[in-house]
């Protein structure tokens, strides 16, 4: 993932509007104070999951690589997650239903040919059409024809079913009007949908992909600021810049090499000695007393960002699908020591699943199931039945070791039962496993905001289906309602039922939220200029380098 947001713009379906999203450039708006524009950075990163192709890549690994070599219709502000038109010179709708998109036109892919409508309707059917099995398909599921060209997966928990057969091959609501503008059609009303388009999913994709997508997968193609150099599994992706990139911000730096580490710690102190340029996230080690202050000086960037942490559940397997064992297990973990110890107060107890920064936050809406309670932890223990151990799974390239073993210690001491904390070393292979449903404990989860809204933080995640519903959470109460929201009549009125939705899933707690977070990142004393954007990434284009 995906893949920080804040007030959307969107359109109502109760009056006829055209939805023109600013104008304003995406990146920092600083003038370049003498950057070394031939220079070239390097950045930590994870070993992405899969082939570089945005239908097919919703983990941060890869989406790390994919969004500097792509630009879609819509980004975000790097200072405020505000949707502006990137590729889009205009999305206009009069219902909130059937949109017209129209492109800027003389964009290039990284190969001289020419993004055209028909590079958007072609990546967009090609990741909805469900034999591609594409992690980004149900990002297209509001559109008309989806069920034709992905039918519901069976899979559930008697284990891998095999898919019925799509009815059709393209989305019967993707509709080229000429090279530079096409229409969407949705099967209801969706005034949320212009501002996801900006998501990597709904990337175009140039016309080499579809004659060879092995030659694609080894080189691919963009037609973002960057575009693909070499990748080196287990070690770097190098990037270079595209100097006939049509957007209107340009990078200062010529070559972005992001760099794959097994651990944290040790890209923590690759930074410290001036070895890596900036990482994102710094590890416990470097939060513990503040260390960080004492190893970078001047050289810290921070901001709070809109990602949090949580721990999943494997509905598909026992004895995690008991509600009452969930609730155990997240009453008794006690989220304000583990913030003030591992981490020294740089994050926040969650006390739901919406992220405080978005518009329409709640606080509260996970009720007395995200409070430390060590009395109610143990007569929901009691009242699941369950004697056995619990275990805790997650990658440890990721910095995420001391407080999952935080975590079941709390587990462990508050029940009275075995809990352990069982490392995988590469997020990759994590990644791969949560994907095959091989999960046989309770697991680290997380999500960082693919587009500004409320709905994002619930459904990708818990909607049945859902790409991201990686522990097969169904609940169709709440679906319903997240259908209801997607409907409504205006964001106010969209809001106040998203909300509901949210409240509703609380009693069957489908994830454990933890704490959001205020990201500390550093840089090297190479970079004058380097921002966080709100999606916890660098804003590539604010960088400078001495």
């Amino acid at each position: 993932m995906s893949g920080a947001r804040s007030t959307p713009s969107t359109a109502t379906a109760a009056a006829a509007v055209a939805l023109v999203l600013a104008a304003t450039a995406c990146g920092s708006a600083e003038t370049p104070t003498g950057s070394n524009t031939d220079a070239g950075i390097t950045i930590f990163n994870t070993e992405p999951e899969n082939p570089l192709i945005p239908g097919n890549t919703t983990e941060t690994g890869g989406s790390r690589v994919l969004d500097p070599m792509f630009t879609g219709l819509v980004e975000y502000r790097a200072q405020d997650a505000q949707p502006v038109n990137a590729m889009a010179e205009s999305i206009e709708t009069t219902d909130s239903k059937v949109f017209t998109v129209k492109l800027k036109q003389g964009w290039l892919f990284h190969d001289g040919t020419p993004v055209t409508a028909n590079s958007f309707v072609d990546a967009w059917n090609w990741t909805a059409y469900g034999p591609n099995a594409t992690q980004g398909a149900s990002f297209f599921s509001q559109i008309e024809g989806y069920a034709a060209v992905n039918p519901a997966d069976p899979d559930g928990p008697d284990g891998e079913q095999k898919p019925p057969a799509p009815t059709a091959k393209e989305l019967s609501g993707l509709d080229v009007v000429d090279d530079h503008t096409f229409t969407i059609t949705l099967s209801e009303p969706f005034a949320v949908f212009p501002v996801t388009v900006g998501y990597e999913v709904f990337a175009p994709l140039p016309e080499s992909f579809f004659k060879d997508r092995a030659a694609f997968e080894a080189n691919p193609i963009g037609n973002g600021p960057f575009k693909y150099v070499s990748r080196t599994v287990g070690t770097d992706i190098k990037l270079t810049r595209y100097d006939d990139y049509k957007g209107a911000d340009k990078p200062k730096f010529k070559d972005l090499t992001l760099k794959v580490y097994q651990s944290r710690e040790s890209a923590y102190a690759d930074l410290v000695s001036n070895n890596l340029d900036f990482m994102e996230e710094l590890p416990p080690n470097a939060l513990a007393g503040k260390q960080y202050e004492t190893d970078l000086g001047d050289r810290v960037v921070q901001r709070e960002t809109l990602n949090n942490q949580t721990i999943a559940f494997p509905f598909y397997t026992k004895p995690y699908d008991n509600a009452d064992l969930r609730r155990a297990i997240s009453m008794a973990i006690d989220r304000e020591e583990i913030t003030k110890r591992i981490f020294e107060g740089t994050r926040k107890p969650a006390d739901g699943w919406v992220h405080p920064l978005m518009k329409g936050y709640r606080p509260g809406q996970c009720g007395e199931y995200c409070a430390f309670n060590p009395a109610k932890a143990k007569e929901a223990l009691a009242k699941s039945g369950y004697t056995g151990e619990i275990v805790l799974l997650s990658n440890t390239d990721g910095g995420h070791q001391e407080w999952a073993e935080a975590v079941v210690n709390s587990v462990k001491n508050t029940l009275g039962i075995d809990a352990r904390f069982v490392p995988s070393t590469s997020f990759g292979e994590f990644r791969q496993n949560v994907n095959a449903r091989k999960m046989t404990g309770i697991y680290r989860s997380g999500w960082i905001a693919d587009y500004p809204s409320i709905e994002n933080w619930l459904t990708p995640l818990f909607r049945t289906g859902a790409s991201s519903n990686d522990g097969l959470y169904s609940n169709p109460a709440f679906d319903a309602k997240l259908a209801e929201a997607d409907k409504a009549p205006s964001e106010d009125a969209a809001i106040e039922l998203y909300l509901e939705a949210e409240r509703m899933m609380a009693p069957d707690l489908p994830s454990i939220p933890l704490w959001t977070q205020n990201t500390i990142a550093g840089r090297s004393e190479r970079l004058k200029v380097a921002n966080l954007d709100p999606f916890r990434t660098l804003d590539l284009f604010s960088v400078e380098v001495a």
